[in-house]
């Protein structure tokens, strides 16, 4: 498995580091995660930390420390995660290579590998 299990783009990374001073976050990690929910049965979860957990991998991107737990890394590798603006709003996308289904909303998906625990929508 690669060391980079997500790549962060520019935007992202800026964000990011906006988001980390504004909410007198820098030196914390950004936890990346997989958990199940959603109506396609897994959901993406992104958060600061400040403690690294036994199962967590660890990596660093343009200055931001990443925690990716084992288990989401395997349905995470090579996924991409961007920031965009649009006339609505900002938001972050991700782009999962893995994910062979996703719902109509955009916020869950499954992988070949793992189907997660579908929800009603």
């Amino acid at each position: 498995m690669s060391k980079e299990i997500i790549i962060l783009t520019e935007a992202a990374i800026s964000h990011i580091k906006e988001m980390m001073k504004h909410n007198e976050e820098e030196g914390a990690f950004l936890r990346v995660s997989v958990k199940g929910g959603g109506c396609s049965g897994l959901s993406y979860g992104m958060g600061f930390a400040h403690e690294v957990n036994e199962d967590d991998l660890q990596f660093e991107q343009h200055g931001i420390p990443v925690l990716v737990d084992k288990e989401s890394a395997l349905i995470l590798q090579g996924t991409k995660i961007d920031y965009k603006e649009s006339m609505m709003g900002g938001g972050f996308t991700i782009d999962n290579p893995n994910a062979i289904a996703s719902c109509g909303c955009g916020s869950s998906f499954r992988t070949a590998t793992a189907a997660g625990t579908p929800e009603e929508c």
